[in-house]
């Protein structure tokens, strides 16, 4: 998959103007085999306008409470291979690298459940994915059907022939009491 990203901003006469058009590559980790992330924009702090098209300055997969992040996830089909190097230290080394802070909040014995102190708003864009809470409940979700995601403990799984993409924007977020 290919994603463009166009973003606005604005000239010096104060006037809308195309700031940024280019593509966007996924990223990959070997930690991950077959999973792509696109980072498609990120910000740490409220947003101020961007009006040179650049990207603000982001650190971690996940934002911090008045932070952002606008992602896109594939997930490979069921059944694909997971080479061996996916386990070693190597790929956890690289995975750090390519989506910071991501893993952290992985459980290492429960793969694939995590929480966020996010709420997250994920849209399917093609193929199925079944969202799993903590305590056991699934949804099958397709193609347009949305989640939102109040900082609950969670996994995604592609049980299905076929590759899933989601997009996501994921906004810091602090719990109640």
């Amino acid at each position: 998959m290919s994603t463009r990203r166009v973003v606005t901003g604005h000239n010096e006469a104060g006037k809308s103007v195309i700031a940024s058009d280019e593509a966007v590559e996924p990223l990959v980790s070997t930690a991950m085999p077959g999973v792509e992330m696109f980072y498609l924009w990120g910000y740490d702090a409220p947003q101020v306008y961007p009006d040179a098209g650049e990207q603000p300055e982001w650190t971690t997969h996940f934002p911090p409470k008045g932070g952002g992040r606008f992602v896109i996830f594939s997930l490979p089909p069921a059944g694909t291979p997971v080479p061996e190097e996916a386990g070693t230290p190597e790929a956890r080394a690289d995975a750090d690298a390519t989506f910071p802070g991501l893993l952290d909040v992985y459980e290492a014995d429960d793969p694939g459940m995590h929480t966020s102190e996010t709420t997250d708003f994920a849209v399917v864009l093609s193929g199925q994915v079944v969202l799993e809470l903590d305590d056991g409940e699934k949804r099958t979700l397709g193609p347009g059907d949305v989640v939102v995601q109040n900082g609950t403990r969670h996994r995604w799984i592609n049980a299905f022939d076929e590759r899933v993409t989601i997009g996501f924007v994921l906004l810091g977020a602090e719990r109640q009491g």
